[in-house]
């Protein structure tokens, strides 16, 4: 049996999910374990071109067990509507292959609310929420004022716990925001519109893994965003708000006895960043737009134009520390093949002062960029299959770059599909 995780060492948008889809014909498990639907995993196969938001990235494999463990933000109405998108492009989704953990918190309708109300009145100061509700959803978690998936087989005292937790959000709602209250009337037919279709896929995920290390079963944990979205140790107060590195893992997936064999940490040939918060290494301008443009970069969730920059290679060597990677997946070198010389940021100026080391999120707003200019390649190297056959350059930028982090890359991306891959 081998546990592996994939992870994102940046900001996010690094690629895991198109990580994930090549890496599950190895795996007979697959397990979401933090996050929400506030982020998207984009995954091209033979099957068509697919933005996950919950479903892990696992569903399109054929056999592979899908699970989303207790630490995840379970939206039911974003989950049923994405569950009947990919079954309308021919994916089967049952309680065979998708299989919720009944301790995981169910995301309720006000969390969506309250997330837009507090970023309208933060105003200029906004975190850039993709108004999911993951921030007011994590915030009553560990209030314990979430309902528990597995309540939805408890009806009447369901009843009763929202009734408890209506009085009290409808305080916060009304005095505080000055918003409208929510009523039973509205829950009840939240329930039955999206909860009630996923009750056959609720289950003791926890029983479910236990049984899969007892049978030599692989499994795959499956993250959200990146180590610099990390809620201790991102770019806080600019971060999610759960732990996106591997070593929570085994807690959020249901298995906390679970041990790690390997992590996969997930890197873009250059840096891409969605919302707000220190970027030390963005382009702007014409720069950007070229870069932008060429690799597609706009949100998967939101569809926000992705700042954009060099890769970042203090901000990598600390992803590659803060998730413990064992290996790294290069990915979209492709994208990088229409620059004469390609930009690297390979330290910071802070306080006047040249450091490899990554800052305090206090001192990132004064950081500035050293840039390092590698030779281009100035080909299309989308159809490469063997690290022998990309050109002399290519293969210095991705060996400078294994040497600058401190990390083997094992896997080269050169596209969007499953089959665009290196393997090193």
């Amino acid at each position: 049996m081998k546990n592996s995780v994939i992870v994102g060492i940046n900001w996010g948008d690094e690629g895991k999910g198109r990580m994930v889809d090549l890496l599950t014909d190895h795996f007979d498990l697959v397990v979401r374990y933090q996050g929400g639907g506030n982020a998207g995993h984009t995954v091209v196969n033979e099957r068509g071109k697919f933005a996950l938001h919950l479903l892990p990235s696992g569903i399109l494999r054929e056999g592979v067990v899908n699970i989303l463990g207790n630490g995840v933000a379970l939206d039911p109405e974003n989950l049923w509507k994405e569950i009947e998108t990919v079954r309308s492009k021919g994916v089967a989704v049952t309680p065979e292959n998708l299989r919720i953990s009944n301790r995981a918190s169910l995301l309720l309708p006000w969390h969506r609310d309250l997330d837009e109300l507090e970023e309208k009145r933060l105003a200029d100061r906004q975190y850039g929420s993709t108004k999911q509700g993951i921030a007011p959803f994590y915030s009553d978690k560990y209030q314990k004022k979430t309902v528990l998936a597995g309540e939805l087989f408890y009806p009447e005292e369901l009843r009763e716990h929202l009734r408890e937790l209506l009085e009290w959000k409808n305080l916060i709602l009304t005095e505080v925001y000055g918003a409208a209250p929510y009523t039973m009337d509205m829950l009840e037919s939240w329930i039955g519109n999206y909860c009630d279709s996923l009750r056959p896929f609720i289950t003791d995920t926890g029983a479910c893994l236990k049984e899969a290390q007892e049978k030599g079963r692989s499994i795959l944990f499956e993250a959200q965003l990146g180590a610099l979205r990390d809620l201790d140790y991102g770019i806080y107060p600019y971060t999610t708000s759960s732990n996106t590195l591997a070593a929570y893992a085994p807690i959020g997936s249901g298995f906390p006895s679970a041990k790690i064999d390997e992590v996969i940490g997930v890197v873009k040939a250059y840096s891409t960043c969605v919302g707000e918060g220190p970027f030390v290494c963005e382009m702007f301008g014409d720069e950007a737009d070229r870069l932008r443009e060429a690799g597609s970069e706009y949100g998967a969730k939101t569809g926000r134009p992705r700042r954009v920059g060099p890769i970042d290679l203090v901000a990598t060597r600390y992803g590659v520390e803060a998730q413990g990677a064992t290996q790294i997946a290069l990915t979209k070198l492709d994208v990088l093949s229409y620059m004469d010389k390609i930009p690297v940021c390979t330290h910071y100026i802070v306080n006047g002062q040249e450091t490899d080391s990554f800052p305090f999120p206090t001192e990132l707003e004064k950081a500035e960029p050293v840039i390092r200019y590698l030779d281009g390649w100035h080909c299309d190297i989308s159809g490469v299959r063997r690290w022998e056959d990309l050109p002399a350059a290519a293969q210095d930028y991705v060996t400078f770059l294994e040497k600058a982090i401190g990390c083997p890359i094992t896997y080269v991306s050169v596209g969007a599909e499953r089959e665009s891959i290196i393997l090193r």
